[in-house]
């Protein structure tokens, strides 16, 4: 795992510029750093160590030198690859995955990257075309940003890269703030720096003679077809098994994060690491540090554990969200961030659990297709019209429930977690020309019409939660430690299971992703594969009526910068409220205390 840029531009003395830009991003690469520069670009690397520990530093060349490569990510059948291409008459140099990287593409192309199995963003430059081609991985657990002005084009890991380039000019992006509001994180490919684009999953683009080329090789396809319920599990177990079996693939140990619930107990239970690492805390509604024991006892495999105090959770939070380089509202995001730091102390790699609810069915807003199609049958007009009623009153859950099913899908779903409605988030923005969510999601829908109406929630969730959320909370903590994140859900061979898998293998009466269930509990020693999904729990309903809480966001809200972009009247009230119970606004009140924080560490005065 590690950090690259690298800037195309006409200025001579590019040696100090990409030196800044690695040093940015240091800590995803503490092992070494490497640069290849010429006229036309810079390259920059930094490496974290974990796969031809002696002789796969970057950048790195082809056999004439014509092409060169810095690459961040693990690609889990380069063994495969590399003896297809040496029948092909490739030389190599190294063990690498990155060198069978490089002698793929000079093979293949772009086809490239429909033979990968991993997670990857890497850029390549092409010498003899002066043609420099990026790409990231099909499910975005990888992250891969670029900016152009001009004759100069520059590409990085993270944004904070790209702060020390001259040509860079750092403007803050207020038309999403609204829409940032309603999902907690940034939904759209241009990012709150204005000009800064994110290069989406399963995309890769070409940069040549100053224009930009951005094509899809991938996408998610679902199929729901009919299957024997046993046959699925079947599948299920053999797919996971040899996606654990490629994702412990490493010159390093490799340890897992543990939660108490069946994603990341499915996991351990398979890959068996001699290390695993859970955070909880003092209150027992949010610990899970017990049911995370009892399997790591089970298993005879060891689990560190820490609790963390409500003080270093907001101590901690500026720092995480510089890291984060845009507001991430997620209250898990600060919880990630301390059991990687755990897990660092031991191992520079870990598993974790995301992708599986996406992929298999997990989330319990899903059940609304099953459990709440009693009242789909009333005819649309009425449900409609009492739709139209219940959005003019307050938003509680009784009445979310008549507001949503009177609506379209595509006309109010953005995914699981909203926050704020678009018309309350509207008036909470002071800046004109708000993108709305809807507006946002419309091409997915439009993509996926014919599909299934959890199919749609599958995607909507996929994209906008899973990869601007979950993927990228999980790629910003581990890298701020210098560790290592791997998603063995996220994998082709799991993927090619769980697009064909019927609604029932996803869905029923009683509980979410019953087929993974099944398979999962032929190797779970404990009841963790019935467990009722927690997400990552944290206090912060009753912490924010503490104090000290209470007192720091006040003081955020009562900025100047809160009164430029909000309506300060209505943001104090949202916390007021919640302060003294008439309202339970935690959601509301962290997504704007985040944004405003986060404001401070890139743009304030």
């Amino acid at each position: 795992m590690c950090g690259i840029a690298g800037f195309i531009s006409p200025i001579s003395e590019k040696k100090p510029i990409i030196q800044k830009m690695t040093e940015r991003i240091a800590h995803r690469g503490p092992d070494g750093e490497g640069f290849y520069i010429d006229q036309n670009i810079a390259l920059g690397h930094r490496r974290l160590a974990i796969i031809d520990l002696s002789t796969g530093d970057q950048p790195m060349y082809n056999e004439d030198q014509s092409l060169v490569i810095v690459f961040n990510g693990e690609i889990y059948n380069y063994l495969e690859l590399r003896t297809e291409l040496l029948q092909k008459n490739h030389q190599f140099t190294t063990n690498s995955d990155t060198e069978v990287l490089l002698h793929g593409y000079e093979e293949w192309g772009s086809d490239l990257l429909n033979k990968l199995r991993g997670m990857f963003a890497f850029a390549i430059w092409d010498k003899k075309k002066e043609e420099l081609f990026i790409a990231r991985d099909n499910w975005g657990i990888k992250p891969l940003y670029y900016y152009q002005n001009g004759d100069t084009f520059m590409f990085a890991s993270e944004i904070k890269a790209f702060l020390d380039h001259p040509a860079f000019h750092k403007e803050f992006n207020e038309q999403i703030l609204s829409a940032y509001l309603c999902f907690n994180s940034t939904p759209t490919t241009e990012t709150f720096f204005k000009g800064v684009y994110r290069l989406e999953p399963g995309h890769y683009l070409i940069y040549k003679n100053q224009e930009i080329t951005i094509k899809q090789y991938f996408k998610l396809e679902f199929t729901e077809q009919e299957q024997d319920f046993h046959q699925i599990v079947n599948d299920i177990s053999t797919s996971m098994e040899d996606s654990v079996n490629h994702h412990q693939i490493a010159d390093v140990e490799v340890g897992s994060f543990l939660s108490s619930g069946i994603d990341s107990s499915y996991l351990v239970s398979v890959a068996r690491p001699d290390k695993t690492y859970t955070v909880g805390y003092d209150d027992p509604k949010y610990d899970e540090i017990s049911y995370a024991e009892d399997l790591a006892s089970k298993l005879n495999i060891s689990n560190k554990s820490k609790k963390i105090t409500k003080e270093e959770y907001l101590a901690k939070f500026p720092q995480i969200m510089y890291h984060m380089d845009e507001p991430l509202a997620d209250p898990s995001v600060i919880a990630l961030y301390f059991v990687a730091e755990l897990a660092s102390q031991d191992v520079k790699v870990v598993l974790s659990g995301e992708g599986a609810d996406e992929l298999f069915g997990g989330y319990n807003s899903y059940l609304e297709e099953i459990n709440q199609a009693w009242y789909m049958k009333i005819p649309y007009f009425l449900r409609h019209a009492a739709s139209q009623v219940a959005a003019l009153l307050p938003d509680v859950w009784g009445l979310n429930f008549i507001y949503r099913r009177g609506q379209k899908l595509e006309d109010y779903h953005i995914g699981l977690g909203r926050v704020f409605r678009d018309k309350e988030a509207f008036k909470l923005v002071k800046c004109p020309n708000q993108i709305s969510t809807k507006e946002i999601v419309a091409p997915y829908y439009r993509e996926y019409q014919n599909n299934s109406q959890l199919v749609k929630r599958q995607v909507i969730d996929y994209y906008f939660w899973l990869v601007h959320d979950f993927l990228h909370a999980v790629d910003r903590n581990t890298m701020m430690c210098g560790l290592e994140a791997r998603t063995p859900f996220l994998d082709l061979a799991v993927y090619q299971v769980a697009r064909k898998l019927p609604v029932q293998a996803k869905i029923n009466s009683q509980t979410t992703k019953p087929a993974l269930r099944a398979a999962a509990k032929k190797v779970i020693p404990n009841e963790a594969y019935n467990k009722k999904k927690l997400g990552f729990p944290v206090p912060l309903r009753e912490w924010i009526k503490e104090d000290a809480y209470y007192q720091a966001i006040k003081a955020e809200f009562s900025t100047a910068t809160a009164s430029k972009y909000f309506n300060q009247t209505k943001i104090l009230k949202l916390l007021e409220d919640h302060k003294n119970n008439k309202k339970d606004n935690y959601k509301k009140v962290w997504t704007l205390y985040t944004f405003l924080v986060w404001y401070k560490e890139f743009f304030a005065d």
